[in-house]
């Protein structure tokens, strides 16, 4: 009988994910927003089992690899450039939130603890960038807001969760204010030096591993190992998570060969969307059984919180993004770090403050200790992110067109022409290989050909950009177009004679997805 639900559970996620997937590409919508929408609707669907997910198995089996998938690929340059502007999001404000959240759910709703609270709270404080950053990269918005934004969810989701696992330990035990500090002290040093050690670690193994498939797995392992021993420890799992993944990301040239950066990447990219998704769709599962039994409360009261503690993640982030300019300015290098930073910058990274998929996973890893409120908190956690998704990503387009920061074609151009500089430097090695008669010169016109038909390409995408080469003669596309789909055409005679295998065909047919001008044109978009 478990089976049959899981197999149903697994069901559910597929046709969701498949019709977030679909109306997405045609309603030009995050999929964050559809996958909210779509599990909540799905939790109402008649026939469908009663499902309340463990919360140990959301804590231990969703945020691990969510945490560790983030901060992997961070970019640190950038980053570490924009720090002050990041770190005061990261701590500052997502501390702010926390205790705004919790006094004002502490006040609506009569009966619920301090400690269950600021677990609430700091459910709702951390953002989620992944619905901001896809509607801004879409739309060109200038690289600067994109990274801040990313930073800044990477971070807030260990400070969230850090003020989380302590919230929750004091539900259990109760401490005092002393005790607490001294064990957020242990708490973040402990998690921070594990995930250090853990990095090199595992930076020295992966080095020594060729095969693509083992380092996925290694990758895989990884988050587990950083999360799971440092919580036994009496640390913090998602800190020691958090620092591992952003050691071994930013060391990633130096440990990982191609063929794994390649696969790992679509590994990755795969499994964290599955995993969001099955977090909506388990939530809406799961509100269904909440809606029955709303734990004693009024609908009146749960609407009314909603309401209220929605205006207070919106308001506070951006009463405190569009007044920390002077508060940035008394941290070191905060004065020159906001240079660039106006109010249009700061509305939209205000605006840019949506909840996803790991204030899902932490409403859902709330203990059964919390009591009857914990379904309310769960459901008010939902209702949170949801009307921050829906209320606020489609306001970004209009706002940022609005403002003047549509950027949309930088970072083309700046793809494209590190692209022609990476080829003109390989060619002009291969001259001086062949000058130092270290090459000889068929081989030498073998790659010289090579290179200059990639070069050539790249000046294909450049030439409305580059005053330097010539357009493009006419109907290229179209011949382009004729081209591939001959070579196409000849491949599958060629296999179903059997003269070639199936390997083969799906090897050339990759090359030629390159070449094919609507991939070309995509790429241009």
């Amino acid at each position: 009988m478990e089976g049959d639900r899981l197999f149903i559970v697994f069901l559910v996620v597929a046709v969701v994910v498949l019709a977030a997937r679909a109306l997405a590409g045609r309603l030009r919508l995050p999929d964050a927003i559809l996958l909210v929408l779509l599990g909540m609707a799905a939790g109402f669907v008649p026939g469908l089992p009663a499902v309340v997910a463990p919360p140990d198995l959301v804590l231990m089996g969703f945020l691990p690899p969510l945490v560790y998938h983030a901060a992997f690929f961070t970019a640190p340059r950038e980053a570490r450039a924009d720090a002050v502007p990041i770190v005061t999001l990261a701590f500052g404000l997502t501390a702010v939130t926390t205790g705004a959240v919790a006094a004002t759910v502490h006040a609506l709703l009569p009966g619920l603890g301090w400690a269950a609270a600021l677990a609430f709270g700091a459910a709702v404080a951390p953002t989620d960038a992944v619905a901001a950053t896809a509607v801004m990269q879409r739309l060109g918005a200038p690289a600067r807001l994109v990274t801040i934004l990313e930073g800044e969810s990477l971070i807030n989701d260990g400070v969230a969760l850090t003020i989380f696992g302590l919230a929750i330990e004091a539900i259990g035990v109760g401490f005092a204010p002393g005790h607490g500090a001294v064990r957020l002290v242990q708490v973040v040093l402990g998690g921070i030096a594990y995930g250090l050690v853990l990095g090199v670690v595992i930076r020295r193994i992966r080095r020594r591993i060729q095969d693509p498939i083992s380092q996925v797995i290694v990758s895989l392992v990884t988050p587990y190992a950083a999360f799971i021993p440092a919580e036994n420890f009496g640390a913090s799992g998602v800190l020691a998570t958090v620092v591992a993944g952003f050691s071994i990301g930013t060391h990633g040239e130096g440990v990982l060969q191609p063929a794994s950066r390649l696969a790992g990447d679509t590994f990755w990219r795969i499994l964290t969307f599955l995993l969001e998704s099955t977090l909506f769709v388990l939530l809406g599962l799961e509100i269904r059984e909440i809606i029955r039994q709303p734990g004693g409360h009024t609908w009146h009261s749960v609407l009314l919180t909603t309401l209220a503690v929605s205006a207070v993640v919106i308001g506070v982030r951006l009463l405190w993004e569009l007044g920390n300019g002077p508060l940035a300015g008394l941290v070191p290098g905060g004065r020159r770090s906001q240079e660039g930073l106006g109010w249009r910058q700061r509305l939209v990274i205000g605006l840019g403050g949506m909840r996803g998929a790991i204030s899902l996973a932490i409403a859902l890893s709330l203990p059964t200790a919390v009591g009857p409120d914990r379904g309310v908190l769960v459901l008010l956690t939902a209702l949170v992110v949801l009307i921050t998704l829906v209320g606020q990503a489609p306001l970004l387009p209009p706002l940022l067109r609005g403002l003047g920061l549509i950027e949309s074609d930088q970072r083309r151009l700046e793809v494209m022409t590190a692209r022609r500089a990476g080829l003109q430097a390989a060619l002009a090695r291969l001259d001086e290989l062949t000058e130092d008669e270290q090459v000889d010169d068929q081989t030498a016109e073998a790659f010289r050909q090579m290179l200059e038909l990639r070069l050539e390409r790249v000046r294909y995408f450049l030439d409305e950009e580059d005053a330097g080469t010539e357009a493009p003669p006419p109907n290229s596309r179209k011949v382009r177009g004729e081209l591939v789909r001959a070579q196409r055409a000849k491949l599958t005679a060629l296999y179903r004679k059997g003269r070639i295998g199936a390997g083969t065909l799906r090897q050339i047919s990759r090359e030629l997805d390159f070449e094919d001008p609507v991939v070309i044109r995509r790429s241009r978009s």
